[in-house]
């Protein structure tokens, strides 16, 4: 069985501005590009899991959603950094755009892309773990025993979902990684 980091995009990996779909828009997190490195040298497979709610809301495509991250995994790509896939939810339950106004097990807190994450890639969850922005970012850690890592840790990000909690706080993804590095050296 492998392991991996789940890591939420928008507001970990990049700067979170707000439905970016634009490539000209994507600015990488202080220490992101380092931090994805040192946990692929870990040996962790970097899965990206994101809400993509824009899509729903009629803001961008899902074309232009998987223009940008073709994009992005080729940048990363460049600079030494291979993320092994990325899953996507566009759903929105509020959505304008009909076929994409539905609930899903796939939007986090939802766990259907971790799921499927798991099975694709054979994954020992309980050696894995997930870091994000928000607390539903981290639903998984708690059905799955996924060890979690919360950026930011304010409780500005608790509303409405204050019953997941992680493991660990940081400040940036760098600062996760370097946890995530003390951790599997114990």
């Amino acid at each position: 069985m492998k392991k991996a980091v789940f890591l939420d995009r928008d507001g970990t990996i990049n700067v979170d501005h707000g439905y970016l779909y634009r490539r000209e828009d994507f600015i990488y997190t202080e220490g992101a590009v380092e931090a994805l490195r040192i946990l692929e040298e870990l040996g962790y497979l970097l899965i990206i899991v994101t809400n993509q709610s824009g899509i729903a809301r009629g803001y961008y495509s899902e074309e232009d959603f998987e223009k940008l991250n073709r994009w992005m995994l080729r940048d990363l790509a460049q600079k030494g950094v291979r993320v092994a896939k990325t899953y996507f939810c566009p759903h929105y339950p509020q959505g304008r755009i009909e076929r994409y106004a539905v609930e899903c097990e796939c939007r986090k807190p939802g766990t259907g892309m971790f799921r499927k994450a798991q099975k694709e890639w054979d994954l020992d969850m309980e050696q894995s773990f997930a870091v994000g922005d928000r607390l539903r970012d981290l639903s998984i850690c708690y059905e799955y025993g996924v060890q979690g890592i919360w950026l930011g840790g304010d409780d500005t990000n608790r509303a409405g979902q204050g019953m997941v909690r992680p493991l660990w706080t940081a400040e940036n993804l760098l600062q996760a990684a370097e946890k995530i590095t003390l951790a599997i050296r114990r």
